[in-house]
């Protein structure tokens, strides 16, 4: 067997959690044996090459449409190359980088104003100014800061039900917690008040009073959210992807005891058969298992409770649980960050830096195993829907190359976008 080298045709299509094997459990625990810590890195960067010359060698100036997010355009080639240089220390890498920021940055004033990190201008400039900052080029890190302050103050962030707020959603990858998210990873790497607290609580506070909006009469949950009409559960639609960005702020009682009141809700009425959690409020379909949908972003976001909340277990064990439904069915026919089998894999690292125990680190290290043998079949029987975002960051390769970047020091990985 060969590892991924490239990306063939674009035919076909299947669905994305249909198992690889159903007896695959086997397979990929003996595929893990022969894999270093180096064979990773290496295909890592291999495959981040590859990214950058499909994305970005090609020219964006070739007349085609340009998707500049992080999701699945441009950007989430630009944050490989960050990720890259996180690991190997390689300059060019945050050069590259900055490149291509710097290209998006140009198209940023006719891209939709949508504030978020993975999916509009919030990723901009969010990645700008901390790129800027990681190369010593202070007067671009404060454009890009000032840039990203602007978008912070725009009225409709912080206005709650009540003053029309239902206008902007509350969702990770087109609402206010995506806006949140972008603002705390700028705040990580260049300080805590560089988006200063003062903007930021309004804000979700606004999410908080959305989510109370929106409960129904009939059901016994102190939040919920609705994107185009559906109460989504999951983490980039629903609930799962909300409270991982709440829960690094400080919430009053109240609001502490809503977050865990919800989550206590999801935990109950998870599928009792198989402990998968459904897509969306009353969906009977228990059939996905990944990061958007199902116990994937479910597992990563009770590890984020578990932490916040450390004297009580039920999170704990609840993420624990999660993370067995993904092991059992979390093998799926794509490779993506979003859908498939590496951000699948990012529940086990999560589990792995919640509870230090080795397994999870070997099951992470199995399903990436298994992806450094099939990714390029996985792609090549086009499981990205459309078959045109083969090497995005979330439907395609570069999010794979991510986590074989993550996988030589699982103790230190971060799901990309969504972890912190």
């Amino acid at each position: 067997m060969s590892s991924v080298v490239e990306v063939a045709s674009k035919e076909g299509h299947e669905d994305c959690n249909e198992l690889i094997d159903p007896n695959h459990i086997a397979d990929v625990t003996a595929m893990n044996v022969s894999l270093s810590t180096e064979k990773f890195l290496q295909a890592a960067i291999s495959l981040k090459d590859q990214v950058v010359e499909a994305t970005w060698k090609g020219g964006i100036g070739n007349g085609q449409s340009i998707d500049i997010t992080v999701y699945k355009g441009l950007l989430g080639t630009a944050f490989t190359c960050l990720r890259s240089y996180e690991v190997t220390g390689n300059h060019q890498d945050l050069l590259l980088s900055a490149e291509i920021i710097n290209a998006c940055a140009l198209l940023a004033p006719t891209f939709t104003r949508n504030p978020t990190f993975l999916c509009g201008i919030g990723g901009v400039y969010a990645l700008g100014a901390v790129v800027a900052n990681f190369r010593g080029e202070h007067r671009r890190r404060d454009y890009f800061v000032d840039l990203f302050l602007e978008v912070a103050q725009e009225r409709a962030l912080p206005s709650g039900p009540d003053e029309g707020g239902f206008g902007m959603p509350y969702e990770l990858l087109h609402g206010r917690a995506g806006f949140l998210w972008a603002a705390l990873f700028i705040n990580k790497h260049l300080g805590q008040e560089t988006v200063p607290m003062d903007l930021l609580m309004p804000v979700v506070e606004a999410v908080l009073a959305g989510g109370r909006a929106g409960v129904s009469d009939t059901t016994a949950c102190p939040l919920m959210y609705r994107w185009h009409g559906t109460r989504y559960w999951g983490a980039a639609h629903g609930l799962a992807g909300i409270f991982q960005v709440l829960l690094h702020f400080p919430l009053s009682g109240e609001d502490e005891e809503d977050v865990k009141g919800t989550l206590r809700y999801m935990m109950r009425n998870r599928f009792p058969h198989s402990g998968n959690y459904p897509s969306s409020e009353g969906n009977p379909r228990d059939k996905l298992v990944q990061w958007s949908h199902g116990a994937t972003g479910m597992s990563i976001t009770l590890c984020k409770a578990a932490q916040v909340y450390s004297s009580e277990r039920e999170f704990r064990d609840a993420a624990i649980e999660a993370g067995e439904v993904v092991w059992k069915s979390g093998l799926v026919r794509r490779v993506g960050l979003a859908d498939g089998v590496s951000g699948n894999a990012y529940a086990f690292l999560s589990l792995f830096r919640l509870t230090g125990e080795s397994i999870y680190r070997e099951r992470a290290k199995a399903f990436a195993s298994f992806l450094y043998y099939n990714a390029r079949k996985l792609v090549t029987a086009s499981h990205v829907r459309g078959g045109d975002h083969a090497y995005s960051l979330f439907e395609g390769l570069a999010g794979t190359a991510c986590l074989w970047f993550d996988m030589t020091s699982p103790e230190s990985s971060k799901f990309p976008g969504f972890e912190l």
